[in-house]
C-alpha cells in the first residue's frame, strides 16, 4: 500500500472541538520507510511536520501549518515475546484494537486509562495515566520505543539503547520526533473487582489516605454544587467473573452516564440556572455496585458527551487541600459546573516530564460541557493548581509556559538539550510546544 499524499489543506479539529488547524499537506504513510521520506521532503520544503493521532488531546500539541501525518496505517501488533513478556505496536494503533488484541492472546497491560479511543503514540506522548497506588502511566509501561528524528534518522531506544532518549521520548509530546512503535511490558491477563458506590465529599477528603492505601486503584468524582462523589475502587481477584449485567451496563453507562447526561448539559447550557439543582440529581443518579472482569473492561468506560478538560497533577500530600480549595473556590463564585470533577493518583516515576516524573501524585480534572466558557472556571481552578507547584496534562487545557515548567520540573534542562540535539532546526515544533518548552 503506498503512501496517500493530499495538497488539500483542508482544517483539521480535534475531538473537543476547541483546536484547529490548516496544514499545507497530509501524508498517511504504510510504512517507516515512507514516513522517513515524509519528513525529509518536508525538510527540503522548509516546512514543519506533527502527527496527529484521534485528537484526544484538548491542547494544540499536534496542530500545524505544514506536514500533518496521519499514522492510520501504521497498526497494528508487530510482535508478542513471551518469554520477555512484551509486546510491540505500531503507534497509531487505537487503545481499543491494542487491548482486544491482547486479550485474546491471554494478556494484558498493567494498568491503563479510563478511555480507550487514543493512539497508543497520542496516549503515551502527552502523559495519558489511569490511577493506581503502585503502577504508573501507560508510558511507565513502554519498555522500548522507535523513532523517527528531524534528519529522517530512524532511532530505536530502551533503558539499553539511547538510553537518554528513552527516558524523554516515552512521553516526548511530539518535540522530539515522530514515534513509529511502542513496546510495551504485559502480563498474564488479569480479573480485577471494582466497587462503585456514593460517599460524601467529607468522607472520602477525611479517609483519603485510608482509601488510597487499601487499594490498588482508586478514583472518584466530585460533583459541584454538592457535597456528593461517586468513587470507584478496583482490586486484583481471584474471580469468578462477574460482568456488568448487558441491561444494567447499558442502563448505567450509556442511558445514564451517556445519552441523559447529554440531555441534562444540554439543559444546563441552555439554562445555567438550572446546573446547581440538576448536579443534585446526577450525583445521586448512579447506584451502587460490583463486578469483576478483566483489566480493560473495567479500567475503561464509553465517553460519548463531548466536553473540554484541565487537569493538573500536584503532590499525592496535597491532594486533599487543594481540593477542599477548589470546593469552596465554586462555593463562593458564581460558576455553574454541570461535569464532575475527577481524582486520581499515580506513583512517582522517572520519565523526564511526566506529570509523575521523582514525586507520587495526585490527579484533580476539572470539565466543561463543550460549547459552554469554561474560561472562567479553568483560570479560577489553574490558580489553585499552580499554588501547589501543579503540573499539567500535556494534552489538555493550561496556559503554562517554558518558564513555569523550569521550576516545577527539576529536569527540564534536561529535555530541552535532548531536544537541541535532536531536533536543532525545530521541524517538529508548533506554537503550542514554542509556548511550553520555549524556541
Amino acid at each position: 500500500m503506498s503512501t496517500t499524499v493530499s495538497g488539500k489543506s483542508g482544517t483539521w479539529r480535534n475531538w473537543a472541538g476547541n483546536v484547529t488547524a490548516r496544514p499545507v499537506r497530509e501524508v498517511t504513510p504504510a510504512s517507516v520507510d515512507e514516513l522517513t521520506a515524509a519528513v525529509r521532503r518536508a525538510a527540503e520544503d522548509g516546512l514543519t511536520v506533527k502527527a496527529v493521532g484521534t485528537g484526544h488531546s484538548f491542547t494544540a500539541a499536534a496542530a500545524t501549518d505544514g506536514v500533518l501525518i496521519r499514522p492510520q496505517l501504521l497498526t497494528g501488533i508487530r510482535g508478542i515475546d513471551r518469554e520477555a513478556m512484551t509486546v510491540t505496536v505500531e503507534a497509531g494503533t487505537p487503545l481499543k484494537r491494542l487491548n482486544l488484541a491482547l486479550a485474546r492472546e491471554g494478556l494484558s497491560l498493567t494498568n491503563m486509562g479510563d478511555i480507550m479511543e487514543q493512539t497508543v503514540s497520542g496516549a503515551t506522548s502527552t502523559g495519558t495515566h489511569g490511577t493506581g497506588r503502585d503502577s504508573a502511566s501507560i508510558a511507565a509501561q513502554i519498555k522500548g520505543l522507535e523513532l523517527v528524528t528531524a534528519d529522517g534518522s530512524v532511532l530505536t531506544c530502551s533503558e539499553k539503547e539511547n538510553p537518554e532518549v528513552f527516558a524523554a521520548a516515552r512521553i516526548g509530546i511530539g518535540a522530539l520526533g515522530i514515534v513509529t512503535a511502542i513496546t510495551f511490558s504485559v502480563e498474564p491477563v488479569f480479573l480485577l473487582s471494582a466497587r462503585e458506590e456514593p460517599m460524601t465529599f467529607d468522607r472520602v477528603t477525611a479517609d483519603f489516605d485510608e482509601l488510597f492505601t487499601e487499594n490498588e486503584h482508586f478514583e472518584f468524582y466530585w460533583f459541584p454544587h454538592t457535597g456528593n462523589c461517586n468513587t470507584k475502587r478496583n482490586n486484583r481477584s481471584a474471580g469468578p467473573e462477574k460482568p456488568v449485567g448487558a441491561v444494567s451496563g447499558w442502563i448505567e453507562d450509556e442511558f445514564l452516564s451517556n445519552g441523559l447526561f447529554q440531555a441534562v448539559n444540554l439543559l444546563g447550557r441552555a439554562a445555567p440556572v438550572t446546573i446547581p439543582s440538576i448536579a443534585r440529581l446526577s450525583s445521586r443518579a448512579l447506584s451502587a455496585r460490583t463486578y469483576t472482569d478483566i483489566p480493560y473492561k473495567v479500567f475503561t468506560s464509553p465517553r460519548r458527551v463531548r466536553f473540554v478538560e484541565m487537569e493538573y497533577a500536584v503532590p499525592r500530600e496535597a491532594l486533599v487541600e487543594t481540593l477542599r480549595e477548589l470546593k469552596s473556590m465554586v462555593e463562593r463564585s458564581a460558576l455553574r459546573v454541570s461535569f464532575p470533577v475527577e481524582v486520581r493518583t499515580a506513583p512517582a516515576d522517572d520519565i523526564t516530564l511526566s506529570t509523575a516524573s521523582g514525586r507520587d501524585s495526585a490527579y484533580i480534572a476539572v470539565h466543561m460541557f463543550r460549547g459552554t466558557p469554561y474560561q472562567a472556571y479553568f483560570t479560577a481552578a489553574e490558580q489553585i493548581f499552580t499554588a501547589h507547584e501543579g503540573r499539567p496534562h500535556w494534552g489538555k487545557v493550561h496556559t503554562r509556559d517554558a518558564e513555569y515548567f523550569s521550576e516545577v520540573y527539576p529536569r527540564f534542562g534536561e529535555f530541552m538539550a535532548l531536544r537541541d540535539r535532536l531536533d536543532p532546526d525545530r521541524r517538529f515544533a508548533n506554537d503550542y510546544l514554542r509556548r511550553v518548552l520555549g524556541s
